[in-house]
């Protein structure tokens, strides 16, 4: 039995209110049971000096948690002078997995950057987050076509992501704290809307997992994503 009460291919509600901030060009605040993230996206008219002339555009992401978002309080990084270690790995899954679902000729030289602000957290924060953050993306590149200002949808694909792992020996979908901070397996897949990898992460916080093990967390993955992606297409609709 989860702590919860769900059944173990039971994902949490899935909530995503759009047009949240009144200046962002995107914004939604995504709800995955208790994990509540505010993702905006904001366009920049200059890509990275780096891909100068390319005719390349970029998406990058920031991430971060308000103070009180755990059971403890947090100290702001800002206040610390950097930027943890987690928060930048973090950030960069993000960035990458939205990557992964554009088309950066498409987009032209210019930058969107996805903030993803976790206001409570409950587990399953860096999912939540790709998952809201596509849909602030989609948002703000909604504008640009809407505006004339590109004539081709860069969007490629739906991006969503979420967490499954493996507590008191069974394979769960969609783990919340209680269940990701003893589970002996731990993974996070990034998906696209037709189903295929853009990344996993699993580790053994326990003892190892076996292949059998990884395929039903991959199983189980399917069906989270399958969700994740429809609730996506009912918030941008």
């Amino acid at each position: 039995m989860r702590p919860s009460g769900r059944q173990l291919d039971q994902m949490r509600s899935i909530s995503i209110e759009t047009g949240v901030m009144r200046h962002a060009e995107g914004s939604c605040l995504i709800k995955m049971g208790d994990t509540h993230v505010l993702c905006s996206a904001t366009i920049e008219d200059k890509a990275p000096s780096f891909l100068k002339n390319t005719g390349l555009g970029w998406v990058t992401a920031e991430y971060g948690m308000l103070p009180r978002a755990t059971n403890s309080r947090t100290r702001r990084e800002a206040a610390v002078g950097k930027q943890g270690g987690r928060t930048q790995e973090i950030q960069r899954l993000i960035g990458r997995s939205l990557r992964a679902g554009v088309d950066r000729s498409a987009l032209g030289e210019r930058q969107i950057v996805v903030d993803c602000d976790v206001l409570q957290a409950d587990g399953g924060t860096r999912c939540a987050s790709i998952t809201g953050g596509w849909v602030a993306l989609r948002l703000a590149i909604n504008r640009l076509l809407k505006a004339g200002t590109i004539t081709s949808d860069p969007i490629i694909d739906h991006v969503a992501a979420v967490s499954c792992g493996v507590y008191a020996g069974q394979p769960l979908l969609d783990l919340d704290y209680p269940e990701d901070s003893v589970a002996g397996t731990d993974g996070n897949f990034v998906m696209t809307g037709r189903g295929r990898l853009i990344e996993v992460q699993m580790s053994a916080e326990g003892a190892s997992f076996s292949r059998e093990e990884m395929l039903q967390l991959l199983d189980l993955a399917e069906i989270g994503s399958g969700l994740l992606v429809s609730a996506q297409k009912a918030a941008v609709e």
